[in-house]
């Protein structure tokens, strides 16, 4: 196919409260010899960008700069591996726009079957929670699992990872709609965290405490859920999303012998190429096995980048929100 020779992206040019973002006409990126071009079919919208367009993300990429870290694509340009549908991680942001470059390292080839949604979950989400499960926190079956925001898109990757582990799964989501989704997906408890006071309902699920905390959502959170700790307990740092870091009360971790260990899937992903292949081809497996049932998540129109970024900042969302850029053809 013949390449344009400029594309359309979603741009930050300025660092605000309001997230702004910019919808540009900008020169088509050359791939380097370590990269691919992928021509863009969805781009996975997750959490972290609602903080990175604002400047409140740990990494601050220089103006001006194109969100998305993660995208469904077809290599195309002069490459021995044109026409491949696959699923990648961006690196360096890039994925909200017509073609991203993407490293050649970490692209997974996907069927034309795989619907984009669902391989934007199993490329992401789903690794990082398996991760965090199992390396991280050694979950093991019969053990308790609390998972925090577990209608979210890394949190319903966290609930189903933990039920097939075999652990007994205490899901913490905000609304009614949120917690039916948590018991539609398998958790064993399910609790409205708007409902009223969450911890108290955690810890009449489980008097004895709760084993791993997977906690997506900081702040406050993170703080009251060290009071549902069992002995030997792991809170697990996932992210932030609450807005606010997690000052962790040292003295209920030394209370009941238990750690704290963050979870950063990306610089894991740099550091150990061959476990993250692993890990993703194994839920990749899982999934087409059908042992992964995944929620069918939110689909956003390429124009419609600003309220996909608004609806997960409002909470308004169940499972993986990406845009599809199949109109833009």
């Amino acid at each position: 196919m013949t390449l344009p020779r400029t594309m359309r992206a979603w741009r930050v040019e300025d660092l605000s409260d309001a997230g702004t973002m910019q919808r540009r006409e900008v020169d088509l990126p050359v791939p380097g010899p370590d990269q691919h071009l992928l021509r863009v079919e969805a781009a996975g919208v997750a959490f972290g960008d609602t903080l990175i367009v604002r400047g409140r993300y740990q990494v601050k990429p220089p103006l001006p700069f194109t969100p998305g870290s993660d995208v469904v694509g077809r290599i195309v340009g002069d490459d021995a591996l044109a026409g491949t549908r696959v699923a990648s991680s961006t690196s360096r942001q890039g994925g909200f726009a017509e073609y991203v470059l993407v490293p050649r390292s970490e692209v997974v080839a996907i069927g034309d079957d795989t619907p984009a949604g669902a391989a934007l979950a199993l490329r992401s989400n789903f690794p990082t929670s398996l991760y965090a499960l199992r390396h991280a926190a050694a979950l093991k079956a019969g053990e308790t699992l609390l998972v925090h925001a577990a209608a979210g898109g890394v949190g319903s990757a966290a609930l189903l990872l933990g039920k097939r582990i075999g652990a007994r799964v205490i899901a913490c989501a905000g609304g009614p709609a949120k917690a039916a989704a948590c018991t539609a997906m398998g958790a064993d408890v399910a609790i409205d965290t708007q409902a009223g006071d969450w911890v108290d309902a955690v810890r009449a699920a489980a008097p004895g405490g709760v084993d791993v905390v997977y906690d997506p959502v900081g702040g406050d959170t993170g703080a009251q859920s060290l009071r549902c700790l069992a002995f030997g307990a792991r809170y697990l740092v996932i992210g932030f999303a609450g807005g606010s870091l997690t000052a962790l009360p040292a003295n209920r971790l030394l209370l009941h012998n238990a750690s704290a260990i963050g979870v950063l899937w990306g610089e894991v992903r740099k550091r150990d190429a061959a476990l993250s292949a692993q890990l993703t081809h194994e839920v990749y497996a899982a999934w087409r096995a059908g042992e992964l049932p995944l929620p069918p998540g939110r689909a956003f129109a390429f124009d419609e980048a600003p309220q996909a970024l608004a609806a997960l900042a409002g909470r308004d969302s169940i499972g993986k929100v990406w845009l599809d850029l199949g109109a833009l053809r």
